[in-house]
């Protein structure tokens, strides 16, 4: 199937247009599937400094690596979080278009800092276990992968439909 006719399938697929209050169910309801992991992780990557093989096996600079992998992880979570504070403090009885397109951004700047935090604290950690030259690439190659199913991935759909409407 060629290039313009899976845009073509893509542009025929059934869609449905959300009502204000139940996009912003569907938000809510993602920023509070995403956050219990981000939490977890963030409690390992705190818990990891006080193992004794943290100061053996990390060089300083690692260790202000994870620091900053810390920190990273802690902006994710301030970004997931910001939709229902903002929300409940801008009136918890009142959904506007502003409030979804400010929730959606937020949602979404904080996956390049989670992916950020996640691959430096991969690269840690095989550092360690591999103690070889390769483990920044393949610190790389999970950046790579987040990337493309996060960020690449969504825009190639909605470039695919942009392209079908153009027809």
């Amino acid at each position: 199937m060629g290039a313009a006719a899976m845009a073509k399938a893509w542009d025929h697929e059934e869609k449905e247009e959300l009502s204000l209050s139940k996009a912003a169910e569907y938000l809510l309801e993602e920023c509070r599937m995403v956050l219990p992991g981000i939490q977890a992780l963030f409690g390992f990557q705190l818990i990891a400094v006080f193992n004794q093989r943290f100061g053996e096996k990390l060089s300083p600079f690692e260790q202000t690596l994870h620091l900053a992998a810390i920190a990273l992880v802690a902006i994710a979570v301030a970004l997931v979080m910001a939709p229902a504070a903002y929300h409940r403090q801008s009136g918890a009885r009142v959904l506007t278009e502003h409030f979804l397109d400010i929730s959606t951004r937020l949602l979404l700047w904080s996956m390049l800092p989670l992916a950020l935090g996640i691959c430096i604290d991969f690269y840690l950690i095989a550092r360690i276990i591999l103690d070889t030259s390769t483990v920044a690439f393949l610190a790389a190659l999970l950046f790579a992968i987040f990337i493309l199913l996060w960020f690449a991935l969504p825009r190639v759909a909605s470039l695919k439909r942009l392209i079908t409407r153009g027809e």
